[in-house]
């Protein structure tokens, strides 16, 4: 029997064109028995494996970004994207004095934000055992005292999907089991290959690394400290890629992490990619077993 997965990348505000992608998948009737996601790719491929509807996992999404403590985070404060227009001409002193006192109090803790709020932020999040769904699923998370890559199949659904997108110095890092864990970004970008780990035969990779030949030059510590995950993200990706039956990537490389004010066009970016790719992704899904079996011989043979 043939089980079809998905790789679900990491990348913030872009990472919302997954949601996309399944509205897709879901309209076209095509079954998906596992995902495996990794920060951004975490979280939605986690509220879809427990709602098994894209379209609730859209209404959660929208419903959590305008939460009052979600906009009392004021994420989209750094974003790194300097091509949007400012809303006011005060807005970028503000957002300058509003940065560096956050950053000041941070001094004292492990991230920019506090660990009570972000708390409350994923507290929105199902807790429910992973074991459980009906879709299979994995998060990837990164253990900050082993440096061990972590393939989370079993426990929290919360707290796998907190620590998987825990960005490192943004949001604090999370205790859970025997782990000290930080965004899965740290050492996986794609998790094309972990997604077979559970059972998936034939893997559709989304990728929504940013594009890094970025002409901009880093302005401040939270611009050095993004930009240097974006290219760590993307070499990594290079690599992780070579592991899928078939990657589409949403066109949203040019966006920060933190855009998440165009939450409608990132969506509907992960939208046109799916459906500009549709039949090759019929034909992946219903390709024979013992044919996709000797392409993936072939293709380890080549690499």
């Amino acid at each position: 029997m043939s089980t079809f997965g998905l790789a679900l990348g990491g990348g913030g505000a872009r990472g919302l064109a997954h949601i996309g992608v399944l509205k897709v998948l879901d309209s076209e009737n095509i079954k998906i028995n596992a995902i495996t996601g990794c920060s951004m790719g975490a979280l939605i491929g986690g509220l879809y494996a427990y709602y098994e509807n894209a379209k609730r996992v859209e209404e959660f999404i929208y419903n959590a970004i305008k939460n009052p403590k979600f906009v009392e985070l004021g994420i989209d404060k750094l974003s790194t994207n300097r091509t949007k227009p400012e809303r006011s001409i005060l807005e970028p002193l503000l957002t300058y004095v509003n940065t560096r006192l956050q950053a000041f109090k941070a001094l004292n803790r492990l991230s920019f934000f506090e660990d009570k709020l972000t708390e409350i932020i994923y507290e929105i999040i199902p807790d429910k055992p992973i074991e459980e769904l009906n879709i299979k699923f994995s998060a990837i998370a990164t253990d900050l005292i082993s440096g061990e890559e972590i393939n989370f199949t079993k426990g929290s659904l919360r707290e796998v999907i907190k620590a998987s997108s825990a960005i490192p110095g943004i949001f604090p890092p999370v205790k859970y089991q025997n782990y000290f864990l930080i965004d899965g970004s740290a050492s996986e970008s794609i998790p094309a290959d972990k997604v077979k780990e559970i059972g998936a035969d034939r893997v559709l990779a989304v990728d929504v690394t940013r594009y890094i030949k970025s002409l901009d030059k880093p302005n401040n510590i939270f611009d050095i400290l993004i930009r240097t995950i974006d290219t760590m993200t993307y070499r990594l990706s290079v690599e992780r890629l070579k592991e899928a039956d078939l990657v589409i990537h949403p066109d949203v490389k040019q966006l920060s992490w933190a855009d998440f004010d165009v939450i409608d066009q990132i969506i509907l970016a992960g939208e046109k990619a799916a459906k500009d790719n549709i039949d090759e992704i019929k034909k992946l899904v219903h390709r024979n077993s013992y044919l996709l079996a000797t392409d993936h011989f072939l293709k380890k043979f080549k690499i």
